[in-house]
């Protein structure tokens, strides 16, 4: 196991300044732009998978780190250049994460390349979960998968939303019913191929923030995908199945579904997000306040705003820290017994919306207007608190894992 530290070593130094640079010199000067046109910064993307950002080799370093740092540390620096263009960057790695947890060597090794493509010709993926009545409520998932024993192939129906990439990706990864009397036990997840008869996009969403990640609904109308497309292998499936009918007869609740699995393992990714984006605003916002005089002196020399600056350099730095703690008992194999997981991600999530809102104030009026980032960082804040579990279901969480009762 190893041990906790504070200090990056060398090569993640030399990982977070190349990605720094990489943010400062190809994120930000490309922000305004495509938060403007609200459209997927395929160039930005392409110039990531250049220089080797955008790839499973990449992702696979980051996150086979043995100190559990490397992906918040990559998404930290990622996100202080642009929330929604680094969202472009990153949102094939939620798919690729749902492969990862529930699928086999094989499917692994198939489709998580097909998502990402090569710098010549960029791919994305979508992880598919959410549903019009289905958000946080996995339970009330209506997406129903039926298995076609004859011609050994599953057939999907259903509308799925606030998928990132979703109708635009190569690969889709969809969390579907299989046993509707289980309850979220008898969820499982599936690859769509690309160019799969019946999968096509819905409603593609005007957004408050994150604006150049594309977000869409997803319908699936009698789409057909080979067995070997479930994830996990049907002999896995079944006796998944299997234990979680039993545990209903019995009442133990141990068994877990393929979406929550995702979910897990991505809130203390969410946080550093969301770090990232809290980092950058206070930035500017300290710049801003040593250049901007008012009545003869820089206004950071007035104690209000001292104070707010000193306040939200604090809870950035107490935030990265929940982040890290998180994602250190993640790869030592620790157990959230406090649901650290959800605290790191509901605090920062916090953090950045806390923080963004203080730097829109310290910049006054310039704040409030589109001529300053600190409007579209505030922006963009607000989604860290609502995706991946909103912050009164982190909080529900905490609640329940604290309590060890069914808190509701």
């Amino acid at each position: 196991m190893t041990e906790f530290a504070l200090d990056l070593n060398d090569d993640q130094k030399q990982v977070r300044d190349w990605l720094h640079g990489f943010a400062r010199d190809v994120i930000r000067p490309a922000a305004a732009e495509w938060d403007e046109r609200e459209e997927t910064p395929w160039p930005v993307i392409q110039e990531a998978a250049k220089a080797g950002i955008y790839s499973l080799d990449f992702y696979a370093q980051q996150f086979f780190d043995p100190t559990g740092l490397g992906i918040p540390m990559a998404l930290e620096e990622l996100f202080w250049g642009d929330a929604g263009i680094a969202l472009s960057i990153v949102g094939t790695g939620l798919a690729a994460v749902g492969v990862l947890a529930n699928g086999t060597e094989e499917q692994i090794g198939t489709w998580i390349p097909q998502m990402y493509g090569d710098a010549d010709d960029v791919k994305v993926a979508a992880f598919c979960s959410s549903e019009p009545d289905a958000g946080s409520d996995v339970g009330a998932m209506r997406t129903r998968a039926v298995y076609d024993e004859a011609r050994d192939e599953w057939v999907l129906n259903g509308t799925k939303t606030w998928a990132t990439n979703g109708g635009i990706a190569n690969v889709h990864v969809v969390v579907a019913v299989v046993d509707p009397g289980l309850g979220t036990k008898g969820h499982a997840s599936f690859i769509v191929p690309p160019d799969t008869p019946g999968l096509s996009q819905g409603q593609k969403f005007k957004k408050h923030g994150i604006r150049a990640s594309h977000t869409a609904e997803v319908v699936l109308k009698d789409v057909r995908v080979p067995g070997s497309c479930l994830l996990g292998g049907k002999e896995r499936l079944d006796g998944r199945l299997a234990r979680a009918r039993e545990s209903a007869r019995t009442g133990d609740e141990r068994v877990k579904n393929a979406a929550m699995a995702t979910f897990e393992a991505s809130r203390p990714a969410v946080g550093a997000m969301a770090v990232g984006t809290a980092r950058a605003a206070y930035d500017y916002a300290l710049a801003y306040a040593r250049e901007r005089r008012q009545f003869g002196r820089p206004i950071i020399d007035n104690q209000g705003v001292a104070f707010q600056l000193a306040d939200m350099r604090t809870r950035i730095d107490a935030a990265r820290l929940l982040v890290w703690r998180a994602s250190w008992m993640a790869v030592s194999g620790k157990p959230f017994t406090a649901a650290e997981g959800s605290m790191s991600k509901l605090f920062a999530s916090e953090t950045a919306r806390e923080v963004t809102a203080q730097a829109v104030q310290i910049l006054g009026g310039n704040g409030f207007t589109r001529e300053y980032p600190v409007e579209r960082m505030h922006r963009d804040a607000a989604i860290y608190t609502i995706f991946e579990g909103t912050s009164e279901i982190q909080r529900l969480v905490i609640a329940r894992t604290l309590s060890g009762l069914p808190i509701r």
